[in-house]
């Protein structure tokens, strides 16, 4: 998986690359790009709140891909972890809202646990 990890690392898809360069590097939270969790990897992590952000592609609205994160996202949540998805379409019309709600939502986070 770590092998994985550092690929998708190295070849991050241009949304993930806006995201992360342009918003989440702003934040007063430190996020880790394509982290493992069990034979997961996760586009964002922040281990200081356990917060997930997934940059979501067309294949995550197929069928398959909604039962995968589905299955994905109950894992994740029973490790205590927070989950965010936004579509490719959101990160490349709706930028400063995305960036705003995983602002205002690891803010809450921070604040309540």
């Amino acid at each position: 998986m770590l092998t994985r990890s550092r690929e998708l690392r190295k070849n991050m898809t241009r949304e993930e690359k806006h995201l992360y360069y342009d918003g989440l590097k702003r934040l007063p939270w430190k996020f880790r790009r394509q982290a493992v969790f069990g034979s997961y990897i996760v586009d964002f992590y922040c281990p200081q709140l356990g917060v997930v952000v997934e940059v979501d592609g067309t294949q995550h609205f197929l069928e398959h891909g909604k039962s995968y994160d589905e299955a994905r996202d109950a894992y994740l949540k029973s490790l205590g972890l927070h989950v965010m998805r936004y579509s490719n379409a959101d990160v490349n019309r709706q930028f400063d809202i995305v960036v705003n709600d995983i602002f205002e939502q690891c803010r809450r986070r921070e604040n309540h646990g």
